[in-house]
């Protein structure tokens, strides 16, 4: 009975945080660059000295998918598609470096390459800066140029910062970049490549995480009916006691 109780209980509530991952991954189907969560469950006896009766449905793990997800033609100068894995770096406002696969950046009024939630791209010598009145062209190896529409001059002025460290040391951030667990930069990866002109979408399924959104549901009944149950047992029992 108790272990009945508790195990239902927690199997509920790990059931709910699972659910709200799934509907974070499919209100994220369209964010470009976006890496699905994955959280998986299992069973734990409480630590204790006395005898252990009770079992508890814990979060045993929060994953990220890192599958790369679909890359489509933008034709946009400032849009960047990592090809295969790897990582854009961008600058935090606290100066620490954070990294993200959505590559659809823009220029801020001074020149400065950034994302478009403002965050700045990080380059081999700081933050990139773009010359006024010129085109931009990225090249695979991250290579930043500009033109000048005149004379057709073209000029290196940055080397974008991508990195491609282990994906077990990353971690995610509730702003949705990624960060590495032990707070330190990641290192340049010269073999990381990219795409000028293109963006890569999000790599969450929605026919999974539809059919796995119904799983879940399906399992929050089951052990609500196994609370229930475990409720009608223990009023039989106490009528039982009561007429002894």
């Amino acid at each position: 009975m108790d272990r009945l109780i508790y195990t239902a209980m927690t199997g509920a509530k790990g059931t709910m945080d699972q659910q709200s991952a799934v509907s974070n991954n499919i209100a994220n189907a369209a964010s470009t660059g976006f890496r699905a969560q994955l959280h998986k469950l299992r069973a734990v006896e409480i630590q204790t000295e006395a005898f252990r009766t009770r079992s508890f449905a814990v979060d045993a793990s929060v994953a990220n998918n890192f599958t790369p997800g679909p890359i489509q033609y933008t034709g946009r100068p400032h849009d960047v598609a990592v090809e295969g894995k790897g990582w854009l770096a961008v600058q935090l406002a606290d100066g620490s470096e954070a990294y993200t696969r959505n590559g659809s950046l823009t220029l801020s009024p001074a020149g400065i390459l950034q994302t478009r939630d403002g965050q700045p791209v990080v380059g081999d010598g700081g933050l990139v800066s773009i010359p006024p009145d010129t085109e931009t062209m990225i090249g695979r190896d991250g290579s930043v140029s500009s033109i000048d529409p005149d004379s057709g001059v073209v000029n290196i002025v940055a080397q974008l910062k991508l990195v491609n460290p282990p994906e077990a040391d990353l971690v995610r951030g509730d702003d949705g970049l990624f960060r590495m667990a032990n707070g330190l930069p990641a290192p340049v990866d010269p073999a990381v490549q990219v795409a000028g002109g293109y963006l890569e979408g999000s790599n969450v399924n929605v026919a999974d995480q539809m059919v796995q959104m119904i799983s879940l549901a399906r399992q929050f009944e089951m052990q609500v009916r196994m609370l229930q149950t475990a409720e009608a047992n223990d009023r039989a029992a106490t009528q039982v006691l009561s007429s002894s």
